[in-house]
């Protein structure tokens, strides 16, 4: 199967990164030194929280597209006032939304995409813009060949398009492609066009409660421990 697979796009907030450990460390820290008292890991719960509502206003038509930057701070306004908190200035306010952009990767990330690279080409197929993406990649040393944006296609996943664009620009029949995450709906959208998938686990992307995505929920056609993991399997 592996000679048939020529790239391999990845979810990245969850499956390459830590989002949620990245964003409690980068501002319990920067917060202490600007004196700020909030509940950080309160916040990022609440901010994740309305994740996936404000991208289902752009798929449905009640909002135009509308990029995962101007969402998140969107939404990260309406979390200060429903935490009661007053409004930072602007710059400390787009510090705290561009957080996304300085995520850091999981352990095994780094090592296992460099792995891969030398193998197939590699890029994140991830809702998130392209500034994000290209920043957190100089952050967390990430070698994508290519960043394969929603924001590219105007969609946000599971919309086909996201995923048959990814083909579309390389010049790919679906089955050339793997998906690779840590989420089972993002793979059972990616192999219903005809995509190969890898499942990650990521048991504590959510924090030590995590209830979903523990186990691969499908016979995926790889699932491995890690992106380490994954890489010795493919012959890497």
């Amino acid at each position: 199967m592996t000679s048939s697979v020529k790239a391999i796009v990845f979810d990245t907030f969850g499956t390459v990164v830590d989002w949620r450990g990245s964003i409690i460390r980068d501002l319990t820290d920067w917060g202490a030194a600007e004196d700020l008292q909030i509940d950080w890991a309160g916040l990022v719960d609440r901010w994740r929280d309305r994740y996936n509502p404000q991208k289902a206003r752009v798929r449905s038509g009640e909002l135009p597209w509308t990029n995962l930057d101007e969402l998140h701070f969107d939404a990260l306004k309406a979390v200060f006032a429903e935490m009661e908190l007053a409004e930072l200035d602007h710059d400390r306010m787009m510090h705290v939304n561009r957080v996304w952009h300085r995520l850091d990767g999981w352990p095994d990330a780094s090592r296992g995409l460099h792995r891969l690279k030398s193998k197939f080409i590699i890029g994140p197929l991830s809702n998130a813009n392209v500034a994000i993406l290209v920043n957190m990649a100089k952050h967390a040393d990430l070698p994508w060949d290519n960043v394969f944006s929603c924001e590219l296609f105007q969609h946000y996943k599971p919309d086909p398009e996201t995923y048959l664009g990814v083909c579309k620009l390389l010049y790919l029949e679906p089955g050339a492609v793997m998906m690779c995450a840590a989420h089972n709906y993002d793979l059972a959208a990616a192999r219903s066009l005809g995509l190969k998938t890898a499942f990650i686990a990521r048991p504590t992307e959510y924090g030590e409660g995590q209830t979903t995505d523990l186990t691969a929920e499908q016979r995926w056609d790889y699932v491995a421990d890690d992106l380490e993991d994954l890489a010795r399997q493919l012959g890497c």
